[in-house]
C-alpha cells in the first residue's frame, strides 16, 4: 500500500532522511565555507596593507580576487538560498529567527563592504592601514557567536 502522507513516513537507520536534513547539511557545509573567507579575507587585506615589493602586491590581489569570488561569494549565495529554503519550505518561526535574520543582513553588508575593498585595493586605492584591517576581521566573529547562539538556544 503506497503511502499518501510523506510526513508519518518512518526512517530505518541508515535509509533515506527527510529532505530537511539535506538542506540543513547544505546550509552548515556552505556557512562554514563563507565564514572562511570572511575570516580570511580581512586578514589577507592586513598582508596586502602592510606589503611594499610590487611582486607580494600583485600576488595579494590575486589572491583576494580568488577568494571572493571563487568561495565567499558563492558560499555566502548558497548558505542564504539555503537558509530560505528552510525557512519557506519547513516554516522555522519565531523572534529568534528574526533576530538571525538581522545578523546576516549585518553579514551581507559586510561582504558587500569586502567587495569595496577588493575594489579598493585592486585600483589602488586603499586609505586604511593594517592596524584597521584587524579590527574590521573580528566583526564576523560577533555575529558567528550571535547567530549560533540564537539558532542553537532559541532564547525568545
Amino acid at each position: 500500500m503506497v503511502r499518501l502522507c510523506y510526513r508519518r513516513r518512518k526512517y530505518r537507520a541508515g535509509a533515506f532522511k527527510p529532505p530537511m536534513l539535506w538542506v540543513k547539511s547544505l546550509h552548515i557545509v556552505f556557512m562554514v565555507t563563507w565564514f572562511a573567507g570572511l575570516f580570511y579575507l580581512p586578514r589577507l587585506f592586513v598582508y596586502h596593507a602592510s606589503a611594499e615589493d610590487r611582486p607580494s602586491i600583485e600576488r595579494f590581489k590575486v589572491m583576494e580576487r580568488k577568494l571572493f569570488w571563487g568561495i565567499m561569494t558563492p558560499g555566502g549565495v548558497i548558505t542564504i538560498a539555503s537558509g530560505l529554503w528552510l525557512w519557506l519550505g519547513w516554516g522555522f518561526s519565531g523572534a529568534w529567527l528574526s533576530a538571525k535574520l538581522a545578523l546576516v543582513a549585518l553579514l551581507v553588508v559586510y561582504h558587500v563592504w569586502c567587495g569595496k575593498l577588493l575594489l579598493d585595493f585592486r585600483c589602488e586605492r586603499n586609505t586604511h592601514r593594517h592596524v584597521w584591517y584587524r579590527w574590521f576581521n573580528e566583526a564576523p566573529t560577533v555575529l558567528l557567536f550571535g547567530a549560533v547562539f540564537l539558532v542553537v538556544l532559541k532564547p525568545f
